[in-house]
C-alpha cells in the first residue's frame, strides 16, 4: 500500500476537553483510509490516552507518536498571584528516554504547576528535555506570539 506524504503532528483527541472530540479508534480508522503512516497524539496537558492511542495505532498498522501540548508558564511554575495564559509547547517522545521525561514534565504540571491549568517552565524543561522534539506550536506557543504581536521580528 502506497503510503500519503502526511502525518499529523499536533493532534487532539477526545481527552483534550473543549479542543478534541474524537475517539481514538475512530482516528485510527480515518488515518488507515487516508493512508497515514504515522499520527501524533498531543493532547492539552495530558498524556490519558497514549495507551490507548498506541495500542490502536499498532493494531491500524500506524506509526505512533506519543507527545503532549504542554502549558508553559511565562513567569515560571511555581508564580500563581497572576492569571496570565500559558503559552502553549508542543513535545513529541523521540525515544524511550523522552517518554520517561515527558510523563516527568506532565506530572510536575500537575502537581508542582497547577494554576487553573497543568503548566510547566522552562527550568523544568532544562531538566527533562532529553529524547523530547518541540514544535512552536499554535498561535499560543511563545514564539508564534511573539512574532505575532511583533516582540521580535
Amino acid at each position: 500500500m502506497q503510503h500519503s506524504n502526511f502525518a499529523h503532528l499536533h493532534l487532539h483527541t477526545q481527552y483534550s476537553l473543549l479542543d478534541g472530540a474524537i475517539k481514538i479508534d475512530d482516528l485510527m480508522s480515518l488515518a488507515k483510509d487516508y493512508r497515514m503512516p504515522a499520527l501524533a497524539i498531543t493532547d492539552h496537558g495530558n498524556m490519558f490516552g497514549a495507551i490507548k492511542f498506541y495500542q490502536a495505532a499498532y493494531k491500524y498498522g500506524i506509526k505512533p507518536i506519543i507527545g503532549c501540548e504542554l502549558y508553559l508558564a511565562p513567569r515560571g511554575r511555581l508564580e500563581k498571584s497572576v492569571k496570565e495564559s500559558p503559552y502553549h509547547l508542543v513535545l513529541l517522545v523521540k525515544d524511550s528516554h523522552g517518554y520517561q521525561n515527558l510523563l516527568k514534565l506532565v506530572t510536575a504540571g500537575y502537581l508542582e504547576g497547577f494554576y487553573y491549568r497543568p503548566r510547566v517552565d522552562n527550568e523544568l524543561l532544562e531538566k527533562y528535555n532529553k529524547g523530547l522534539i518541540a514544535l512552536s506550536g499554535c498561535i499560543h506557543g511563545e514564539v508564534p506570539y511573539l512574532l505575532f504581536t511583533e516582540r521580535i521580528a
